[in-house]
């Protein structure tokens, strides 16, 4: 987020009183406010934990669902291992990387690549958006057919930059980003979360040392999503790049991606 932008102000409103005790909770662990007055609303209902946007003409309520809707129909339905974002995190007969996605978001594009086989860590640096994701994830957890999907994907909170920079693991075989850039899709999923997103995040101005970081890192390779007319980050050329319609995924490999 730029300094000139004011913080987004967030209330917690429980959808039903059963649901009072568990989002006090939240509200208590993300360090709400009690106030009237707010842009965002965290809410808890049947359907999960969801964040709406406060005011006249503002877009439904967003929320991560593994299980159900556009995310299920793209794990039926979206082209498997032939999907762009898996041949260019490099997947193939036998090779299913290890990868972070450090910029988990609503963890969409961690989903897919959970779902053809890939080992997933995730990190997303605004806390109520990773508390989306992580009540997404628990909910996910209690269907049998999604649940053996999200069990290979793992959540940490915090800035990416500093986690890599500290990591002790064994390093990710391939780093995903996916910087917040002005995006022009017209579609109103797109608009609804990006109204959402923007207040909250901003745009990546640190998305220079984010790639950074993401190569010391990377023993393999790093895979940067952008809008497809996007400059590369920092300028900084790929090693080659695939273009679809809308997005386009800029490859900076450091070694092949071999099977075992």
């Amino acid at each position: 987020m730029s300094d000139s932008q004011q913080p987004a102000r967030v209330r917690a409103e429980p959808l039903d009183p059963l649901y009072a005790r568990d989002l006090a909770a939240w509200a208590e662990r993300l360090g709400l406010a009690r106030a009237r007055e707010a842009d965002f609303a965290l809410q808890l209902g049947d359907g999960g934990l969801q964040l709406t946007e406060l005011g006249p003409g503002a877009p439904g309520p967003v929320r991560v669902d593994f299980v159900e809707g556009a995310t299920a129909h793209r794990r039926l339905y979206g082209g498997g291992s032939g999907q762009m974002i898996a041949k260019a995190v490099g997947l193939q007969a036998g090779v299913r990387p290890r990868v972070l996605d450090a910029t988990a978001g609503l963890g969409k594009d961690a989903f897919v690549l959970a779902s053809l086989g890939c080992e997933l860590t995730l990190i997303e640096r605004q806390p109520l958006i990773a508390a989306l994701l992580e009540d997404g994830l628990a909910r996910a957890a209690r269907n049998a057919e999604v649940a053996p999907i999200v069990a290979r994907m793992r959540l940490r909170v915090g800035d990416a930059i500093a986690l890599m920079g500290a990591w002790q693991d064994l390093p990710p075989q391939v780093i995903y980003l996916d910087p917040m850039f002005p995006h022009r899709d017209k579609s109103a999923l797109v608009k609804k979360e990006m109204r959402l997103f923007r207040p909250l995040v901003g745009d990546d101005q640190d998305a220079p040392a984010l790639l950074e970081a993401a190569l010391a890192l990377a023993s393999h390779r790093v895979v940067v999503k952008r809008p497809r007319k996007a400059p590369t980050v920092a300028g900084r050329q790929p090693g080659y790049a695939l273009e679809g319609k809308s997005s386009r995924y800029d490859i900076y490999p450091k070694k092949a991606l071999d099977k075992p």
